[in-house]
């Protein structure tokens, strides 16, 4: 069995982390090795909004030496992301060059979803740990230094996430500038917390009941792994017992913190930062447990990589995850999930016909998914603007597992089934999109249109319809006793759309049912 040496690198905003990672079919996902350096990227860009010169010449001879690391254990490919620091700052594209001419390693930057969701694979990793863990009510908080991530399960379905200004380098900041004495840090975390979690708990917590946290961040999940605070278990703990700990962390200063729990001095406020976040969550949520999987963004990497070019066998189902949190929108905006049903059905059988036509894959399939479950949230704004109204939703929103070009794809062509399609060079300069996505809008928008077409009326009139290609025809079977008078008579211009992005016509041909 062949084995592929991986590695993955996460530009953090306070660190950068490089793991290696051997991978193969039978031996799944082992680490190999670990390699660290403290770096404070996020200082920089929070405070100041760049980066500066002198952090860019420490950073780019990080990784060289990262590069040199690689040849060492002869990596076969590596994949390398920054986050929030690079991600926020006034001139990441010229930055990201600047670091590609000068080390040969090429940065990806993830989006807020997308950091998130690697995260949230990295947890998946732990398999037997992770599906155990979730059969119950669960959160995941993801502490980062931009923000945090809070995210529920119920019997392992996603069931909203929302991200909150609140991460530890973010909330450093905010204490330096207050010139904070120690005894009053705790308080004024809680304060600096207290506004934004209450919010969350008025929308996210009324009907859920949340038994377990996952915590995913690189200062407090790294001394729970202690089994002298954990116990048994390292990772693991009970809430009471989290509490005590905190206590007693509570009592010291922030270099007595750093000794007793064998941490660098400047990673010890960091640490008290998540700490007590942490626990405002838990006694929020009125949680019992904690675990900490002690992963990080590389293992989330490494884990997406071989899922992707399936070097083992992946059992998670994290497109659902996707679906789940878009049908979370959905409800909150009051949109119709029966109709929203009738438009997937339709909408795939479309897409499935024309695979040979339209040329596009199974992530744009997941996109139009995506649309027919938000067709429609835009209403609870307006019904006369409900193509824009929905499309500042859905861009206002995190959909947990996309990126920003996947959002805004997915956004332009929820307006576009309800306003005239804008052709690209005209809303040049209105969207950030370029030309290939663009089109893959207007080729998404095309099918939309026409499922919508054949639900005009919102009765579901159609309990089975069926499509082929066929002399430059899509013929479209529907089977129903019902009058489609309504159907056949608004279906002109949603057709011409659709024969103008493929050439092929879609025809109704009706089949009655008595």
């Amino acid at each position: 069995m062949a084995v592929t040496t991986f590695a993955a690198i996460d530009v953090g905003s306070y660190d950068l982390e490089m793991k290696i990672f051997e991978m193969s079919g039978k031996g799944g996902m082992k680490q190999v090795d670990d390699i660290r350096h403290r770096l404070d990227l996020g200082s920089d860009t929070y405070a100041e909004g760049k980066i500066s010169y002198g952090a860019v010449n420490e950073l780019c001879a990080i990784l060289q030496e990262f590069q040199n690391i690689m040849k060492a254990y002869k990596v076969n490919d590596y994949k390398a992301y920054g986050t929030s620091a690079i991600r926020e700052t006034q001139n990441t594209k010229i930055l990201l060059d600047q670091i590609r001419q000068r080390t040969g390693v090429k940065i990806d930057v993830l989006s807020n979803s997308e950091q998130r969701f690697m995260d949230y694979k990295s947890i998946a990793s732990k398999t037997e740990d992770f599906n155990k863990i979730m059969e119950k009510g669960t959160a995941i908080v993801d502490i980062g230094g931009s923000s945090i991530q809070i995210s529920l399960f119920e019997k392992g379905s996603l069931i909203s996430t929302q991200n909150m200004r609140l991460g530890v380098l973010r909330l450093q900041e905010k204490l330096n500038h207050l010139n904070a004495a120690s005894a009053k840090i705790e308080e004024l975390i809680d304060e600096l917390a207290t506004a934004q979690l209450s919010v969350f708990k008025k929308m996210y917590l009324k009907d859920c009941k949340i038994e377990n946290i996952i915590v995913v961040d690189d200062y407090l999940s790294v001394v729970l792994q202690n089994p002298a605070i954990t116990g048994e278990r390292p990772g693991v703990i009970e809430a009471d017992t989290y509490m005590s700990f905190l206590e007693s962390v509570h009592s010291r200063t922030l270099p007595e913190i750093a000794g007793t729990l064998d941490i660098p001095r400047e990673n010890a406020i960091l640490l008290f930062i998540s700490a007590v976040l942490v626990k405002r969550i838990v006694k929020m949520m009125d949680a019992t447990l904690l675990w900490a999987p002690g992963v990080t963004l590389c293992d989330g990497i490494a884990y997406e990589y071989a899922e992707q070019h399936k070097i083992f066998r992946v059992e998670h189902d994290f497109e659902a995850d996707i679906l789940s949190s878009a049908e979370t929108i959905s409800k909150r905006y009051m949109g119709s999930k029966k109709r929203g049903e009738t438009l997937e059905r339709i909408a795939l059988t479309i897409f499935d016909s024309m695979k040979r036509i339209h040329g596009l894959g199974k992530r744009e399939r997941l996109l139009l998914q995506l649309t027919t479950r938000l067709h429609d949230c835009g209403k609870y704004i307006s019904m006369v603007n409900l193509g824009r109204c929905s499309y500042n939703i859905i861009m206002s929103t995190e959909i947990i597992g996309l990126s920003h070009k996947e959002r805004e794809i997915v956004a332009n062509v929820v307006k576009y089934n309800h306003e005239p399609f804008v052709y690209y060079n005209v809303a040049d300069g209105e969207s950030a999109l370029d030309e290939d996505a663009y089109l893959v809008v207007a080729k998404l928008t095309a099918i939309l249109r026409v499922a919508n077409g054949l639900d005009r009326s919102h009765k579901q009139k159609f309990r089975d319809v069926r499509t082929v290609v066929k002399d430059g025809q899509l013929m479209i079977q529907v089977n129903t006793a019902a009058d489609i008078t309504l159907e056949r008579g608004l279906f002109t211009r949603r057709a011409d759309f659709f024969e103008e992005v493929y050439s092929v016509r879609p025809v109704i041909r009706l089949k009655k049912s008595f």
